[in-house]
C-alpha cells in the first residue's frame, strides 16, 4: 500500500473517531443542533420611539442577542383594543414557546388565550393575574421612586409636589406611594397631590395636567408616570424643577433633576435565561431592585446640592442593609396605620394589594 494511501486511511479513521466522539458528548449533555430558540415580544408602541417601549425594546433586544435567540416583535398592540390575542395566537402559530407581555393590561384582555395554551410560557409585567404558565416580572421601581422623592422633598420651595399619573393601577399606586414617603422622609410639611391622565401615552393629556399642577396647584417640583416626558417638557417651559421617568430627556436645563430608570437588560436577560434553563414554571415572581443593580437614579444635575446627594446615598444604603421603603410606622392619607414599628408590608401585599395612598398624598380635582 503506498504511503499517501496509508495516511488518507489513518486520517480518515481519526476523523471517524473525532465524529463519534462528538456526538457522544451532544447526547450525553443533551447538546442538539437546533435553529434559535423563538421568543415572542408584544408592546403598545414602536421599537423606535423614546420612553417605556423604546427602553423596554431596547433591553430585551440586546438581552436577546447576548442570549442569542430569535425575537419576533408585535409593535402598537393597543391594550383592550382586541388586537393582543391575535398578536399572541400569530406568535404560536409561528413557533414562539416564550410570549412576553410588556404592558399592564395585556394579561386582564387575554386571560382566556393564556389558559388555552398552557405549553406556552407567558411573561407579563403585572403581579396582579396569576396562572401556572404566567410569571410576573417588574424591577423594584419604587425603591428609585422612594429616592426621587427625597430629592423632591429636599429641593422644594412651596412644598407643593406635583405628579402627572396615568391610572390607579398597583404599580402606579406604589410608585406614588414610594415617592411620597421619600418626600415626607426629609420635609414633613410637603404633600404630593396627584392629576390623573388616564392613558399611559397621551401627550395633550399629560401636558394639560402637568399645566394644572404648576399653574393652578402651584407645584414647584413635578414628576410622572408616564410612558413618555410630555411632563417633564412642560415643567422645562415653566421653569420649574421635574424628575423624569424611563428615560432622561436630553438638552434640558438643571432644573431636571434627574430620572429614575430601570435596567431592562438585565431584568430580560433574566427571565429569557430562566425560561431558556427550564425553570419558567419554578418561579411565579420575578421582582428585582437596587440589590440587584435593576433600579437607580441617573446622574444628578448642577442644581441638586452635595445634602440631597449624602441623603440618597443614606437611604440607598439603608435598602441595601435590608430596610425595606414600605417599613416602619405608616399611615395612609385618610388617617389609617397601615404598617406598625419594626414591621413592614409583606411583598404579596405591595404587588396584588396596593389600592391605596400614604399620609401626604393628595389629588388634584379641576
Amino acid at each position: 500500500m503506498k504511503p499517501n494511501k496509508k495516511k488518507r486511511i489513518v486520517l480518515l479513521i481519526l476523523f471517524v473517531i473525532l465524529l463519534a466522539i462528538l456526538i457522544a458528548v451532544l447526547l450525553l449533555t443533551g447538546r442538539t443542533f437546533s435553529k434559535k430558540e423563538k421568543i415572542g415580544f408584544i408592546m403598545t408602541g414602536s421599537i423606535g420611539e423614546e420612553g417605556w417601549n423604546g427602553m423596554h425594546y431596547e433591553g430585551v433586544s440586546e438581552a436577546g442577542n447576548d442570549l442569542n435567540v430569535e425575537l419576533l416583535v408585535k409593535e402598537n398592540i393597543k391594550e383592550f383594543q382586541g388586537e393582543c390575542g391575535p398578536a399572541i395566537e400569530d406568535l404560536v402559530n409561528q413557533g414562539c414557546k416564550m410570549i412576553i407581555l410588556s404592558s399592564y393590561g395585556y394579561a386582564e384582555e387575554v386571560k382566556d388565550i393564556i389558559e388555552k395554551n398552557p405549553e406556552i410560557s407567558f411573561y407579563i409585567s403585572s403581579f396582579e393575574y396569576h396562572a401556572d404558565n404566567v410569571t410576573s416580572y417588574f424591577p423594584r421601581m419604587y425603591q428609585a421612586r422612594y429616592l426621587a422623592g427625597i430629592v423632591a422633598g429636599m429641593q422644594t420651595k412651596t412644598n407643593k409636589i406635583g405628579y402627572v399619573a396615568a391610572m390607579p393601577a398597583v404599580e402606579v399606586n406604589r410608585g406614588i406611594s414610594a415617592f411620597t414617603l421619600g418626600v415626607r422622609r426629609v420635609n414633613q410639611d410637603a404633600t404630593v397631590t396627584v392629576a390623573w391622565s388616564n392613558a399611559w401615552d397621551n401627550e395633550e393629556e399629560e401636558k394639560r395636567q402637568a399645566d394644572n399642577l404648576i399653574e393652578k396647584a402651584g407645584v414647584d417640583v413635578i414628576t410622572y408616570h408616564q410612558n413618555q416626558a410630555y411632563v417633564a417638557e412642560e415643567a422645562e417651559k415653566a421653569g420649574i424643577y421635574s424628575i423624569g421617568y424611563h428615560q432622561s430627556l436630553q438638552n434640558c436645563s438643571d432644573k431636571y433633576l434627574t430620572t429614575v430608570v430601570g435596567d431592562w437588560k438585565l431584568t430580560y436577560e433574566a427571565i429569557i435565561r430562566q425560561y431558556l434553563r427550564g425553570n419558567s414554571a419554578n418561579v411565579k415572581v420575578y421582582w428585582i431592585g437596587i440589590d440587584e443593580n435593576a433600579v437607580k437614579l441617573t446622574d444628578f444635575s448642577g442644581a441638586v446640592s452635595e445634602d440631597i446627594k449624602a441623603e440618597v446615598k443614606r437611604a440607598t444604603n439603608e435598602i441595601l442593609a435590608g430596610q425595606d421603603v414600605f417599613s416602619g410606622v405608616i399611615y395612609d392619607n385618610e388617617g389609617n396605620l397601615r404598617c406598625k414599628e419594626n414591621q413592614a408590608i409583606r411583598d404579596e401585599l405591595l404587588l396584588e394589594q396596593f389600592d391605596w395612598y400614604v399620609e401626604g398624598v393628595e389629588f388634584y380635582e379641576e
